[in-house]
């Protein structure tokens, strides 16, 4: 065997290796996860099964979610479900599927407002604001992450609140209120800096890079996009490297430096290419193009493909994604049929216990009503308790028969008339026997109780006669 073959061989075992022991390193969390009884804390452990992959690979951070959706389900955990639901808004936000990431992020904060957590209710909060401040709707997205600041300032949550405060600093350099986003933004370091934090550190850096660019501050906004490059490094995110060099080439075209912002742009390009994040490739390519536009026709007409390519790329990434997430889709509608199929045979179950129980109930009375030796009992009170009894056996055999009739019938309703109507046709003669059983010994009980009160009566008057 060559030396080549062993190295693909080698590399294949290896990669194997890997992904077999990351699923076991996943699997041995979420095991953990559900296992923890305390709310807070199982908040804390989603968060960190998810540090290391929702910035690098957030295909690989959906499959890790969708796990823990299915299990929170299984378990009715509805606050690792809330979680889960809102870490895979965040992943279709990284895709560039604002309208899948808002549907999710929305089920997410009405499932955490129902549970009433605190802690829950301000993780989603800022994932929904992320969603506001992509569609430029500031002012919702201002409401939420100022509402989830306090919560996490209560909370005493640290790392929340840098959460809430570094989206502040961005809708506010958006708005160009170069003030308020210098003070959240720096508020947003302070936290990191104090909580040891740093998974959101790069985009922290990056946005005081734009922010001291704006302020005229080149010295200190070069050396924040440095710092941010070298953050995105560490945490192997090429989303923060991206934006980072992103960042730093739209600084220097807009101080007319169009040979520096040349090279940022086209390292920006670089680092999302064959990713999951390529649609991050489309503003850099926008940025060429402008640049390239009136000055050099071939590279204008290069990286104007480049830009169209980038868009049609973003289609392609999501048809492929797509692609690769109905499987985890179609399990998800599974798995939502399965539970409300679970639902509905938990309350079949309890409704045949709750008729069982009348039956029984009903059944005790005609029975004590007849084999009573001590009163008289109304013909008409037992016809009533004997209807009352058909209605409850019918009711009976309905709940018991109704899933075997479901699928004999295919659901069909003018199928189903008919079988419940056979039924009843069975019912009624039985019951008009058994009626008609219990009314002669009702008649043959009472002329006992009558003869009985009769002679005793008798017999009183004979001994005051004597």
């Amino acid at each position: 065997m060559s030396m080549r073959k062993l190295i693909i061989l080698f590399s294949f075992f290896l990669s194997v290796s890997t992904a077999f022991s990351q699923n076991d390193s996943t699997d041995m969390k979420l095991q953990i996860i559900a296992a923890e009884k305390d709310d807070n804390t199982r908040i804390d452990l989603i968060n960190n099964l998810i540090s290391k992959t929702v910035h690098s690979d957030p295909l690989l951070d959906m499959q890790i979610n969708q796990k823990l959706l299915l299990q929170s389900q299984k378990n009715k955990d509805k606050i690792a479900e809330a979680m889960a639901l809102s870490n895979i808004g965040y992943d279709y936000m990284s895709f560039g599927n604002t309208p899948k990431s808002v549907e999710h992020n929305l089920k997410a904060n009405e499932l955490a407002q129902e549970t009433g957590n605190e802690k829950l209710i301000t993780n989603t909060k800022i994932n929904l604001a992320h969603n506001y401040k992509d569609l430029a709707d500031y002012p919702k997205a201002i409401s939420l992450y100022m509402s989830a600041a306090e919560s996490a300032s209560k909370l005493k949550d640290y790392v929340l609140q840098s959460w809430a405060f570094e989206g502040l600093g961005r809708v506010y350099l958006s708005l160009n209120n170069i003030d308020s986003a210098l003070m959240y933004s720096q508020r947003d370091y302070v936290l990191n800096m104090r909580t040891h934090y740093y998974g959101n550190l790069g985009y922290t850096l990056k946005d005081l890079g734009s922010i001291q660019g704006k302020m005229g501050n080149s010295s200190l906004a070069i050396s924040y996009f440095n710092m941010a490059i070298k953050e995105g490094l560490k945490t192997k995110s090429p989303k923060q490297i991206n934006l980072a060099y992103a960042a730093e080439a739209q600084y220097f075209h807009d101080i007319n430096q169009n040979d520096s912002s040349v090279v940022y742009a086209k390292k920006a390009i670089d680092v999302v290419q064959h990713t999951a994040f390529s649609n991050y490739s489309i503003k850099p390519s926008k940025l060429l193009l402008d640049i390239y536009r009136n000055n050099n026709i071939d590279s204008a007409f290069k990286y104007s493909e480049m830009y169209r390519m980038a868009n049609d790329s973003l289609f392609s990434a999501k048809t492929i994604q797509q692609t690769q997430l109905m499987t985890f889709e179609d399990e998800l509608r599974q798995r939502e049929l399965t539970t409300e199929r679970l639902k509905a045979e938990e309350q079949r179950k309890q409704n045949i216990q709750y008729v069982l129980i009348a039956l029984g109930i009903v059944t005790f009375s005609i029975l004590f009503l007849l084999l009573s030796r001590s009163f008289i009992t109304n013909a008409k009170l037992i016809e009533f308790l004997g209807v009352l009894a058909l209605l409850i056996v019918f009711e009976f055999l309905n709940l018991l028969l109704n899933p075997f009739l479901d699928r004999v019938t295919n659901h069909t309703p003018l199928l189903m008339l008919l079988a419940m109507v056979c039924i009843a046709a069975l019912l009624v003669p039985i019951h008009h026997r058994v009626e008609k059983w219990s009314t002669a010994k009702l008649v043959e009980k009472n002329k006992k109780i009558r003869l009985a009160n009769a002679k005793k009566t008798i017999e009183k008057l004979e001994g005051k006669n004597f």
